[in-house]
């Protein structure tokens, strides 16, 4: 028990892009390695990709929020086991995360998705004109990335977007590890309470959303639909925008290969899987628990034992990607587990790369000298928290 690792360490951040140095050492030396969790608890964290995918897809670990401990802490404080909560299946193992996940399946595939290219495409043109009536410089966060990514996943889930200062704030807290617990909390019961006033709007007044088509459902409560709907911001939200905020960061910090995309602009869809391995945004948050005893590299994994995977060290692996420290579009992506792996795989990933491609493209095709405002070092990031982000992103043009 002596070498486990605070789980600070793992989490201490300081690069504008590379994941925690200590990740590199672990692949080499321990990538299974003993991992002291914030109540106490010592358990594992997992550094290879390999190992990742293989806890990841092995149903002998649970992601249940009432077995697991958790990684990290929310906003200073330990966040304990809890029961389930009806809706919110991301924290649910079969049967029970089946039936939820399969509610929503036909939402989110490539076709349905794909679909959206010209809603998505309309938004961006907006944001875009916002940026010019701001003029140079800008905040690309406030001004595109957000409000792009909040008004298309806010007209798909059915929430108003005109009426987004009643459930925003609720959602840019959640990620905010600085964040007063009080003020996190009232966020919160303010968003549910906005929710279930949507959920019987929709009841009296179906549209062609996701809530209408919940809230049709006979054998779903208005406590799961207001979580499913909870779950589906929270979750979809600030991730995309931070991917797509930094993911312009990087092209901006790396002239060469944004030089290389505007050459040759077929690279695009290579680009955004490149973007997406080689930053992760997804850094916290990903464990499961094991429900029996097993063995995971010649270890002995006791039941009960949590073990945390990091998705941004499995992408940086050298046995997968060759020289995975840098950014190359004309890498060979395939297999990077930014979203995930297994059965709880981001079930909104589609809609992410379709908000990704058309984002950066519209960009790109507006701005054909767009640059950084503030040198690159000078960039606020947000490095603690679920989702690594840039706190704002000055551009000029």
């Amino acid at each position: 028990m002596t070498d486990a690792i605070s789980f600070e360490v793992p989490w201490a951040r300081t690069d504008k892009f590379d994941p925690p140095a200590i990740f590199d050492e672990l692949r080499e030396q321990r990538p299974l390695a003993r991992m002291r969790y914030p109540d106490g608890h010592v358990g594992w964290i997992v550094s290879s990709y390999e190992l990742v995918r293989e806890v990841l897809s092995d149903p002998r670990f649970s992601h249940s929020c009432e077995v697991g401990h958790f990684p990290v802490t929310h906003q200073g404080q330990v966040i304990p086991t809890h029961p389930l909560i009806p809706g919110m299946f991301i924290h649910m193992d079969p049967p029970e995360h089946t039936r939820y996940r399969r509610l929503l399946t036909g939402e989110f595939t490539v076709r349905r998705t794909n679909r959206l290219t010209p809603h998505v495409q309309a938004v961006a043109a907006e944001q875009i004109e916002v940026m010019r009536a701001h003029g140079a410089p800008a905040d690309l966060v406030k001004t595109f990335a957000q409000p792009l990514v909040l008004r298309v996943l806010s007209e798909l889930v059915g929430l108003p977007y005109e009426e987004r200062d009643r459930y925003l704030n609720a959602v840019i807290l959640l990620h905010d590890a600085e964040a007063d617990p009080a003020v996190a909390a009232a966020a919160y019961a303010e968003a549910g309470a906005f929710f279930d006033e949507v959920v019987e709007r929709r009841r009296r007044q179906p549209r062609e959303d996701l809530i209408s088509t919940l809230v049709a459902d006979p054998e779903l409560t208005g406590e799961e639909v207001r979580n499913i709907i909870t779950l589906l911001l929270f979750a979809g939200y600030e991730t995309t925008e931070s991917a797509l905020a930094v993911g312009v960061f990087a092209l901006l910090h790396h002239r060469e290969q944004l030089a290389l995309l505007r050459a040759e602009p077929q690279r695009l869809d290579a680009t955004i899987e490149e973007l997406l391995r080689y930053l992760t945004v997804n850094q916290y948050h990903t464990y499961r628990t094991a429900l029996e005893d097993l063995k995971l590299h010649g270890e002995l994994i006791r039941k009960g034992d949590t073990v945390t995977v990091s998705l941004p060290a499995a992408n940086r692996d050298p046995a997968k990607f060759s020289c995975p420290a840098k950014l190359d579009i004309d890498r060979e992506t395939s297999g990077h587990v930014a979203f995930g792996f297994g059965i709880h795989q981001c079930l909104g990933q589609n809609l992410a790369r379709v908000e990704l491609r058309t984002g950066l493209s519209a960009l790109l095709a507006a701005f054909p000298d767009l640059s950084l405002a503030i040198p690159a070092d000078e960039v606020p990031l947000r490095l603690q928290g679920s989702v690594f982000a840039v706190q704002h992103l000055p551009v000029r043009w």
